[in-house]
């Protein structure tokens, strides 16, 4: 495995045009206790009993850390992942520490003029829909003659899933977007034709992504509870994740994803190879991590008004709380683990935020 390119030179030149590859702002551990600066602290070894935490790794993908100006008197590196271009940042990463197992990242929304910003996020999420709904192919035809088109379509695909009343899909889509920006991988299939080919009894995974690397890919199976309530999100999302990792469940998940690969796709055939049914699970379970959001209302957000740093400190307290409660659930020690938590003000106003708006494109 090579090394990240340095970016440091010429900050001023790149900054601008691949900021959008990772997050503004955002406060790093390399271990317990430890703030660094290190590329080190972004390669985590898998093998750590008695549950994985995911590799993040370095040659394809490198965090974004603080300003520009910042680069240049710390010699930070900007991240830069080839792909899809992506929207501009909107959530700040607060917690992000690959030194616990599993690995945890914190993302807050913020406040404007007093407000948690319910609005402001919605309005972000909505960038995001049409990579989150559509194939690979309808993206790389999207242009100023079919864009509204398009997103009128994609709009219509999340309103009328038979989940959309639990606003489940509202999660997937913020686990989406963390896993864009703040590790940098590729949407492998839309969630909307996995979830349709798979046991509708049994949820299927909530994103299936990959993360480039040579000749290799990391698979990203994701989990998320859009929830309320934190316990839980925590209990359901740990049931969940044993419930998916019989082999029989895995084969025919894997088989789903294959089936609904797009040609056109550059990883189609790399990550067809992968999940191939003459690969041993050993083998696909050394390349896969599982991402976990949890979101619910959030007692630190709601008693506080502006992102101040009594906010941040109290803000890392409870999302590590939540960390503990979560590694104590009984997870599965095979496979490599991430944990995102998405504290919000009121979930159900973001609900009704991003309900207006969907029904708005519906008819635009």
């Amino acid at each position: 495995m090579g090394t990240a390119p340095d970016l440091a030179t010429g900050t001023d030149r790149l900054y601008g045009r691949f900021r959008r590859f990772g997050f503004a702002r955002e406060s790093l551990r390399s271990g317990p206790g430890t703030w660094g600066r290190s590329r080190d602290a972004y390669a985590v070894h898998c093998r750590v009993p008695p549950v994985k935490p995911c590799r993040i790794r370095t040659l394809d993908i490198q965090l974004e850390r603080g300003s520009a100006e910042s680069d240049r008197n710390t010699g930070g590196t900007s991240v830069l992942v080839p792909g899809l271009a992506q929207p501009q940042p909107f959530l700040e990463i607060l917690v992000h520490d690959l030194g616990v197992i599993p690995g945890l990242t914190g993302a807050s929304a913020g406040f404007e003029l007093g407000e948690w910003r319910a609005q402001q996020l919605a309005e972000h999420l909505m960038e995001w829909i049409p990579e989150f709904t559509l194939t690979y192919s309808e993206l790389d035809q999207l242009d100023h003659a079919n864009a509204v088109w398009l997103m009128r379509r994609a709009a219509s695909i999340v309103y009328d899933t038979d989940t959309y009343a639990r606003r489940g899909e509202f999660g997937e889509l913020i686990l989406h977007v963390l896993l864009r920006q703040a590790i940098g991988t590729l949407p492998a299939i839309s969630k909307i034709y996995f979830k349709d080919a798979a046991n509708d009894t049994v949820k299927g995974f909530d994103a299936v992504h990959v993360v480039p690397t040579g000749d290799e890919l990391q698979l990203w199976l994701g989990e998320a509870k859009f929830y309320k309530d934190l316990s839980s999100a925590i209990n359901d999302s740990v049931a969940s994740i044993n419930d998916h990792f019989s082999s029989d469940y895995l084969r025919s998940e894997f088989q789903a994803i294959v089936n609904k690969l797009d040609p056109s796709w550059p990883y189609a055939d790399r990550l067809a190879k992968l999940l191939d049914r003459n690969t041993s699970l050993d083998t696909i379970f050394d390349s896969l991590c599982i991402p976990v959001l949890l979101t619910y209302d959030s007692n630190v957000v709601n008693s506080h008004t502006e992102s101040t740093e009594a906010y941040k400190e109290e803000f890392e307290a409870e999302v590590r709380s939540a960390h503990q409660n979560f590694s104590a659930k009984g997870l599965p020690t095979k496979v490599q683990i991430h944990l995102f938590l998405t504290p919000l003000g009121s979930k159900d106003e973001l609900v009704s935020e991003l309900d207006r708006r969907l029904k708005a494109w519906q008819t635009a």
